[in-house]
Formats: structure tokens, sequence, C-alpha cells
């Protein structure tokens, strides 16, 4: 059965970096698009990032372009997001979830879910 499980998640301080993983248990990422999305809270869960199965297409919301870069290995069946110049309202939960091949706008088309990490942006 899909499983993704997220690590990295922490306290930070505004203007610091971290980095989320995302590692997947009982299939391969090769074939898979990973999404990354975050909840904040009294908020509704927003897409923060895409990558394509074949790393050929990447996507970035408005608010972490610059800041933010997806990166997969699939050699070791993790994706990853580097969170660089922090923002307290980057602090969320932040969860992986996967898709077959492409990237989707639709959270209920993702087939997998992780258990999500808390990201705390805060000085």
């Amino acid at each position: 059965q899909l499983q993704l499980v997220e690590s990295g998640g922490g306290l930070a301080q505004p203007g610091g970096s971290l980095r989320l993983s995302c590692a997947a248990s009982g299939f391969t990422l090769d074939y898979y698009a990973i999404g990354w999305f975050r909840q904040a809270p009294g908020k509704e869960r927003e897409g923060v990032s895409c990558i394509r199965a074949n790393s050929g297409s990447i996507y970035y919301t408005d608010s972490v372009k610059g800041r933010f870069t997806i990166s997969r290995d699939n050699a070791k069946n993790t994706v990853y997001l580097q969170m660089n110049s922090l923002k307290p309202e980057d602090t969320a939960v932040y969860y992986c979830a996967a898709r077959v091949a492409v990237c989707g706008s639709r959270r209920e088309s993702y087939d997998a879910w992780g258990q999500g990490t808390q990201v705390t942006v805060s000085s």
C-alpha cells in the first residue's frame, strides 16, 4: 500500500531554513508526481509545490517562489522541499502527497498522503 512519511519540520527563525523530506514505502516514487501542501491554523489546506514524476514540470505557489525548492532523489525514494528565507506566514503543518505521473490541482486526485510535519517560524 502507498505510504508516505514526512520529516524535517521544526522551529525556525524568520529568514532561516528547513529541509522537509517525504519518504515513500510500499512503492517507488519514480512514477509518481509528489505535491507538498500545507495547512495553517484556521485556514484551508493549500498547495505549495509539486514535481512531476520525470521532474519535467515543477510548480510553486506564488507566495513561495524564489524561496522554496522541490527536488527528488529517486535512488533514495525521497522527495525534498528546501525552504529558505522562511517567514512567519509559512507556519503550518506540511503534507506530501503522491499522484500518478503528473501534478494535479485537486487534492482529491492524490492517491496517498503523509501524516504531516509541523513547521513553525517564529522569533
